[in-house]
């Protein structure tokens, strides 16, 4: 080979280097998440190689949210036209680099397409979550009953809360019963206690304002009668009174919600039980009783309860819950506990 022709030959691959290094670089801009930029290849040098950008613009989209990020795109690959050590070769692979990050982009957008919304949210229930029984104008016990939590009367007066045998604490804030494990609160009992009380039924209302308020996703199911159903989270509407004559499962798990919202009244069949599997919990489950509840004798009920007027609690009912009335709550031989955490 002549001196001349190994000149020539050295300056071409010179070129051909500093061509992949130039086009490399402008595959690689991060500057644009369309992956639009062409790069710097002209005819003959490789052709457009657009750059993929930022592991697409759905990258951004949470795993969770529910939304679908939009996947990057691909450059596309150089022209082979022209000479290859010209750099021809350096435009395929600031093609390919483009197309590897608009993959990189499909893969995180898909994260925000693979989000599923969590479903119906809890009805909050402020500082009434403190009570396992709550009423406006009366609670009422044939004894012997056994509650684990505390009970408050307002704006009615301790004179209305009755067969519970109070004795009134020395602050005289609150009373015990040897049927509570807890406290005992009412309206005309020492300060802070009215203002407390006052809150609590307050947010109780609110509660059932909430979850009378929240969009049905079934509506009047069996016709008022869903004895022996397996029911899925969501809300339940009738624009009728409900009766379970049966047993119902409610299934799923442990942040699945479920809201019942009845236009008139709630009836339990004696021996009927609510029965929660999957993990699902009985704070998770809310009756909203626009009539009154009747829970028949050594029936089971699970969740919490609010209702505009009256619940009654037959004797040996039990509920693993709460009961938040508008009016009264009745209870004979009953056993209530509230949810654990």
């Amino acid at each position: 080979m002549s001196s001349n022709e190994y000149a020539l030959k050295s300056g071409a691959s010179l070129l051909a280097a500093l061509s992949v290094v130039a086009m490399v670089s402008c595959g690689a801009d991060d500057d644009d998440p369309d992956g639009n930029a062409a790069g710097s290849g002209v005819a003959g040098r490789g052709g457009s190689s657009a750059t993929g950008g930022r592991a697409g613009s759905g990258g951004k989209s949470a795993a969770g949210q529910g939304g679908s990020g939009t996947a990057g795109r691909g450059g596309s690959a150089g022209s082979t036209a022209g000479a290859q050590a010209d750099g021809g070769q350096a435009g395929n692979g600031g093609g390919q680099a483009g197309a590897d990050a608009g993959s990189a982009g499909t893969s995180a957008g898909a994260g925000g397409e693979s989000g599923s919304d969590a479903g119906e949210a809890p009805v909050q229930l402020g500082s009434a979550e403190g009570f396992v029984v709550l009423a406006k104008s009366a609670i009422s016990t044939v004894p012997t009953s056994i509650i684990t939590g505390d009970l408050g009367v307002s704006p009615a007066a301790a004179s209305y809360i009755t067969g519970f045998s109070l004795t009134a604490d020395a602050s005289n804030v609150f009373a015990l019963s040897p049927q509570v494990t807890g406290r005992i609160y009412a309206s005309d009992y020492a300060s802070p206690t009215p203002t407390y009380m006052t809150t609590a039924i307050s947010d109780m209302e609110l509660a059932f304002t909430d979850a009378a308020g929240r969009s049905a996703d079934v509506t009047e199911l069996g016709a008022g009668d869903i004895g022996g159903m397996t029911l899925t989270p969501g809300v339940y509407a009738w624009g009728t009174g409900l009766l379970i004559p049966t047993d119902v499962t409610l299934a799923g798990d442990a942040d699945a919600v479920w809201i019942f919202q009845i236009a008139q009244d709630l009836t339990v069949s004696a021996a009927t039980d609510i029965v929660l599997s999957g993990g699902a919990r009985p704070q998770n489950v809310f009756w909203q009783v626009s009539g009154a509840l009747d829970l028949g004798s050594t029936s089971h009920f699970e969740g919490i309860v609010l209702t505009a007027t009256a619940i009654t609690l037959q004797t040996g009912a039990s509920i693993n819950g709460r009961l938040f009335s508008q009016t009264a709550v009745n209870l004979d031989g009953s056993t209530l506990v509230e949810p654990s955490e």
